[in-house]
């Protein structure tokens, strides 16, 4: 079993469409309007923007979070919390072997919170 779609909410189509276009750095691959929902391709996985969905919590994993976050942020996105490491993976079964889970938060322009992750070097472990 797979996860083939997330909902998201988004009472303003053309805003939250900008917003996640910026953030996945992906155009839409589809938009049906009426009834007024929005699809982006997450390597196989639908994201779909839609004013009647709830607000679901979602993460992306990204190269570089500082430089996401330092781009949002100059597009006028909230950061609610700033990059920090939340977690080290000792074993493979989470996450790389070895490295600090770092995350941050951001909020929408529809007001949900959106979870960035990237993976970096553990630096408490020798080199």
């Amino acid at each position: 079993m797979r996860a083939v779609q997330i909902a998201q909410h988004a009472a303003d189509l053309t805003r939250a469409t900008a917003f996640y276009s910026a953030l996945l750095g992906a155009e839409p691959v589809a938009s049906f309007d009426p009834p007024g929902l929005v699809f982006f391709d997450l390597d196989g996985q639908r994201l779909l923007l839609d004013a009647g969905a709830p607000s679901a919590l979602h993460y992306y994993q990204v190269d570089d979070l500082d430089a996401v976050i330092e781009r949002l942020r100059a597009a006028g996105a909230t950061v609610e919390s700033p990059p920090h490491v939340i977690f080290t993976h000792r074993d493979g079964s989470l996450g790389p072997a070895g490295t600090e889970e770092m995350q941050a938060f951001v909020r929408d322009t529809e007001g949900n919170i959106v979870g960035l992750i990237a993976f970096r070097l553990n630096r408490s472990q020798p080199a």
